[in-house]
């Protein structure tokens, strides 16, 4: 397993990160330890959740990822060998069970939410602890067109301000973003140049093969400012895998089960997935590790955050880490990119 840099800092993360928001509701606590156990068995050292999980959100299930977590740290020990990462959940309305249904990026809501997390995954600190989306409304989850919106929002500046007190406390040791613009990236540096105050090391956003847009902006801020990728959402809601086509529903499969994920599904993603699938099965490849190899590739990313929901879907995932895909292959995969760029965003 390769290691890369965490940011600026000495933390070295594995290529590949252990994605976890299908515990407590697709996987067991059970089948979540089977997968901590693999991960970590085959050279993973990086584990990221966040304190809304598992998805879909919901009230009864809230909070049930970080405790599964927390209680294979407790079996398995080790927890300096880890690097753990979860995240604050930005402002929305949807989380009405949060925190008196206010959900902040402000000092109440940080405070609690990091001692809420750190309670759940029985550990006195976390290794990166992330802002899950902005407080201000802008362009995340899949919306491109920007309208602004003069509204009260949490100021970027007095969020890092809390952020860095939790570091000061030892409760936290790097901070990042997640579903961030490239505007919101560079307030942060500013913010935390200006007032002195810790800098961002990391920068969590969606990124395959249907949905390339973090290459047009932010990508430079990756590499040039050392506020790595981690990328979500790789294989696309596991529509790159090939498994969708052609309108299939597995069993069991999250598009099968959940309505509310389509941001992968319109027409114009199912072409370009068809595409990708074809090109790596005359490649004699595996399409999903195909996609994942392709995201390892980049020279702007820190990790690449996999899920899978059983151990023979990992153990596919985790093996893309040896996959080198050759100069004609990535050639191709550019030539389908322009035809349909970015289908998904």
């Amino acid at each position: 397993m390769e290691f890369r840099s965490l940011g600026n800092t000495d933390i070295k993360v594995s290529l590949l990160c252990l994605g976890t928001m299908t515990f407590g509701e697709q996987n067991t606590e059970q089948q979540a330890h089977a997968q901590l156990d693999m991960a970590v068995d085959k050279g993973i050292n990086f584990i990221d959740t966040a304190e809304m999980y598992p998805v879909p959100p919901k009230a009864e299930t809230q909070g049930l990822t970080e405790s599964y977590i927390g209680s294979w740290l407790k079996k398995r020990g080790g927890r300096d060998r880890l690097v753990l990462a979860s995240k604050v959940a930005g402002r929305t309305d949807e989380l009405d069970y949060f925190r008196e249904g206010t959900v902040r990026l402000d000092r109440r809501n940080i405070e609690q939410a990091i001692d809420a997390s750190l309670r759940r995954l029985q550990t006195d600190y976390l290794d990166l602890y992330q802002v899950h989306w902005p407080d201000r409304p802008t362009n995340f989850f899949g919306r491109l067109g920007y309208e602004h919106v003069e509204t009260e929002s949490v100021p970027i500046e007095e969020t890092l301000t809390v952020l860095g007190d939790l570091v000061k406390a030892g409760k936290v040791r790097r901070i990042g973003i997640s579903n961030e613009t490239p505007w919101g990236v560079a307030a942060y540096l500013r913010a935390a140049e200006r007032l002195d105050l810790p800098r961002i090391v990391s920068i969590q956003n969606p990124y395959n093969l249907l949905n390339r847009t973090f290459e047009v902006g932010l990508a430079e801020f990756a590499h040039r400012e050392q506020v790595g990728l981690l990328a979500y959402s790789p294989l696309a809601f596991g529509m790159l895998s090939g498994k969708y086509l052609d309108g299939a529903r597995p069993a069991g499969a999250r598009l099968s089960l959940f309505e509310r994920f389509t941001r992968y599904t319109n027409p114009e993603g199912e072409a370009a997935t068809a595409a990708y699938v074809s090109l790596a099965r005359r490649y004699g490849l595996d399409p999903a590790q195909m996609a994942l190899a392709y995201i390892n590739s980049r020279p702007f990313l820190t990790s690449n955050i996999i899920g899978a929901t059983d151990l023979e879907q990992l153990d596919s995932n985790i093996a893309s880490a040896d996959l080198t895909l050759d100069k004609e292959l990535l050639e191709d995969i550019e030539l389908i990119h322009q035809r349909q760029p970015n289908p998904c965003p």
